[in-house]
């Protein structure tokens, strides 16, 4: 009896000490497993769009900041833009890289394979990079920098993750800024100013200021979409003329009539779209200069806007931004080769040579030629873009001019924005009717076209 129970107990012992080495390694590979399993759930944190909407908020402070020329500014959005939707992108099949449909853009670098990247912070990486690239305050761009890179940081992205999407974003932005030292920029710094020509029907200085015409070649910057900046010229401009039975003298009368019976709806609508980046004050004998967002500044603004409103992820808010931006570079080329061509007079100038020199127009006149309109081109065609984006009856609030003190207002649609956008410069004084109808014209031919060579989706 005995001997049964110590048999007994000694194979109940190797059982339970079988069974317990069994149960430690079972327990070891469940903790080897658990910590081979990668750390998925920071990119939920990470994938969060503001990032991106931050970081081109910041982008456009520092263009307001610098005090960046409308045109200047469509081009640091539009390489800022595309860098950021092709690092988005290169972890999604349905989204189409715009290498091959802009024009000049190479294949941009592919992350490697099988290694884990966490794509919105790399696009936050080269978004960044390059609008510290492109404009003047780099020192100021440091510190949200610093501040945006720890909060992908905390989101718990292990350190080889975040070093290898930040490495990545680097290259990204670096092949993207390499495309754009070939554009003509740099080059058209050392053009020649324009050369102010005696015949009265062209372009003068205007008061307060009387400042140099800006950008006088931006006609040859390389275009991105469209094939060149003539491709989309507006009918020609009403011939100039002073005699009273003109046309052109009854386009000018009308300017100068609805400057002094504008209502106080045609007076904030005309403040709302100023969009001067410098606006300069004169007080005595001082002069100082207000700051100002620019255009299209504005319509990137919207495009925040709106796919916060309708809750879009990062990668289709990259895709707008993209779009939107490429809408506008092109718009202003195409609108800066016309108001070079034509040279226009702009109506401060004749009204006050030939219908009353004491008028004021209620805007500020931007120093550049007259004819179309650029928010009337930029307006349009950025509209066209977002109407394809989002819908022909998006209703929505702007709020762009709240911050530099003006309320809000409502559309019902992008289309309408932008024919208030339109119209905004004869109630400004700033522009005649036909650069206004015209503009709208040529921005939207060219909104269409952008639209109808660029795919970005697998399936449009």
């Amino acid at each position: 009896m005995i001997i049964l129970i110590k048999s007994y107990l000694i194979n109940f012992n190797k059982q339970h000490l079988l069974m317990s080495r069994l149960l430690a390694a079972l327990f070891l590979f469940l903790f080897l497993a658990s910590c081979s399993k990668p750390n998925t759930e920071y990119q939920a944190k990470a994938s969060n769009p503001q990032f991106l909407h931050r970081s081109l908020k910041e982008i456009t402070d520092l263009i307001v900041h610098d005090i960046f020329s409308p045109p200047q500014a469509s081009r640091i959005y539009a390489y800022s833009s595309i860098a950021a939707y092709e690092v988005a992108i290169a972890g999604d099949s349905t989204f189409k890289t715009l290498a091959g449909q802009l024009n000049a853009l190479e294949k941009v670098p592919s992350p490697e394979p099988n290694v884990e990247y966490c794509f919105p912070l790399a696009s936050t990486q080269a978004v960044l990079k390059i609008g510290k690239a492109l404009v003047f305050s780099e020192d100021k761009m440091d510190g949200f920098y610093e501040g945006i890179m720890k909060e992908f940081k905390d989101t718990g992205i292990p350190r080889e993750v975040y070093d290898r999407s930040v490495e990545y974003g680097n290259k990204v932005a670096d092949h993207i800024l390499q495309w754009a030292s070939k554009d003509n920029y740099k080059q058209s710094r050392s053009f020649p100013k324009y050369s102010i020509q005696s015949d009265p029907a062209t372009w003068k200085p205007t008061p307060p200021a009387y400042m140099d015409a800006v950008e006088p070649h931006w006609k040859k910057i390389r275009t991105f979409v469209i094939d060149s900046a003539a491709q989309f010229k507006p009918e020609r401009p009403t011939p100039f003329s002073i005699n009273k039975t003109s046309q052109f003298y009854k386009e000018a009368l009308e300017v100068y009539e609805k400057g002094k019976t504008l209502t106080e709806e045609e007076k904030a609508i005309a403040s709302f779209w100023d969009c001067n980046p410098f606006v300069m004050n004169v007080r005595g004998h001082v002069m100082f200069a207000t700051k100002k967002i620019s255009p299209g500044g504005h319509w990137i603004n919207i495009t925040r806007t709106i796919c916060n409103n309708s809750k879009k992820g990062f990668n289709e808010s990259a895709q707008a931004y993209a779009m939107v931006s490429l809408s506008l570079v092109d718009a202003f080329i195409s609108c800066w080769d016309e108001k070079y061509r034509s040279k226009m007079i702009r109506p401060e100038t004749y009204i006050n040579q030939y219908i009353d020199e004491n008028w004021i127009p209620l805007l500020q006149t931007p120093p550049f030629p007259e004819y179309t309109s650029g928010h009337s081109v930029i307006s349009s065609s950025a509209a066209v873009v977002m109407t394809k984006l989002f819908g022909d009856k998006y209703a929505f609030t702007d709020s762009t001019e709240v911050e530099f003190g003006m309320p809000p207002r409502q559309f019902k649609s992008f289309i309408q924005a932008s024919e208030e956008a339109a119209v905004s410069r004869m109630y400004g004084g700033i522009h005649y009717m036909p650069a206004c109808d015209n503009g709208k014209l040529q921005g939207r031919k060219i909104g269409e076209f952008v639209l109808s060579k660029i795919v970005t989706r697998s399936r449009n």
